[in-house]
């Protein structure tokens, strides 16, 4: 087994942070029970943000990011796996303050690692990723709620992974589904995702400014919070529900009580980075099967490590759509 390999490296230099492609070798990994040959991983908002710095989300560097990982098991001090089984390992500490898979090769605790379902790819996998996994809880809690004869499903930031993937699985599973989204120009790509309407961020975010409005939708999927969650809140039918995932707008909300306590509304959070084992394998199971998405790899760019760095750039200028997949095997 070779004991020198790649990985995407962001350090610390002169009170600023860069990113390089180095060799680094097994004896580098943290400690843990599982060693895993990384085939995949995915670019997620989470890990642009530790690779420019964010000490909200990476203390210490150099680091490596990746919050998401598949691949083959080369040792495990733990009698739950075995060499060459095939595993996802996402979230948990994954890629934050422990290195993670934007590396040839990781190290992790038994309790971070699943096995990968029979009906997904190793690539498929990462197309999901924490994004997948985040949008499939959002859809678990929300049709707990509200079903698709109850009326339309918002989804906001609906040309980025959780929403893009929030689009087509709620349309297989027979929503009816409005996508918004900043970007005009990518209607057609989210009509082909899924979405019945499509409408514009500027527009839902110039609503009026009340406790209350005329509701518009059964129920919704936020991932951008502020203004946006604001209003899908005030335009929510009585006892409909809305999951909320990300504050890449803001994290602060101006609301009344209203929306609540006088239609019923629910507002559910989703925490994706520390999901219950037990329910993260039903998730990703169902991701598997019956709510897997069509043509996923139409939602899908895969670049190799030398590419990451331009990939995170887009990505913080909020200019990607659907998703990266990062091919460590990839020739370059």
């Amino acid at each position: 087994m070779e004991n020198t390999f790649k990985a995407y490296i962001v350090e610390e230099k002169d009170g600023e942070f860069v990113a390089a492609v180095k060799a680094k070798t097994l004896s580098d990994l943290p400690q843990g029970e599982v060693l895993i040959k990384v085939q995949y991983s995915s670019l997620n908002y989470k890990d642009a943000l530790s690779a420019s710095g964010n000490k909200g989300v990476t203390r210490n560097y150099p680091h490596t990011p990746g919050i998401d990982a598949v691949g083959f098991v080369i040792s495990s001090e733990s009698e739950s796996f075995k060499a060459n089984d095939k595993v996802i390992v996402t979230s948990y500490d994954l890629g934050m303050n422990t290195a993670g898979g934007f590396s040839q090769f990781i190290r992790v605790p038994a309790a971070w690692v699943i096995p990968l379902p029979e009906n997904l790819s190793m690539k498929e996998a990462m197309i999901l990723g924490t994004a997948g996994l985040t949008a499939g809880m959002s859809v678990l809690k929300l049709i707990q709620q509200v079903k698709p004869k109850h009326g339309p499903i918002a989804v906001s930031g609906a040309t980025g992974g959780v929403g893009a993937l929030s689009v087509a699985i709620l349309k297989k599973l027979g929503y009816n589904v409005t996508a918004i989204t900043g970007k005009e120009s990518e209607k057609d790509y989210l009509t082909s995702l899924g979405a019945e309407n499509v409408l514009l961020r500027k527009d839902i975010e110039s609503f009026d400014n009340k406790p209350l409005l005329k509701p518009l939708f059964a129920g919704g999927i936020d991932t951008v919070g502020g203004v946006i969650l604001q209003n899908l809140i005030k335009t929510t039918s009585p006892l409909g529900a809305i999951t909320c995932c990300g504050n890449v707008a803001s994290p602060k909300l101006e609301l009344t009580v209203f929306p609540f306590i006088l239609r019923g509304i629910s507002l559910i959070g989703i925490d994706s980075q520390n999901f219950p084992m037990a329910d993260r394998i039903e998730v990703w199971n169902k991701l598997a099967n019956d709510w897997k998405p069509e043509n996923l790899d139409h939602s899908c760019t895969e670049i190799g490590l030398s590419e990451l760095s331009d990939k995170i750039h887009l990505m913080l200028q909020g200019q990607l759509k659907g998703r990266t997949v990062l091919n460590l095997n990839k020739e370059e």
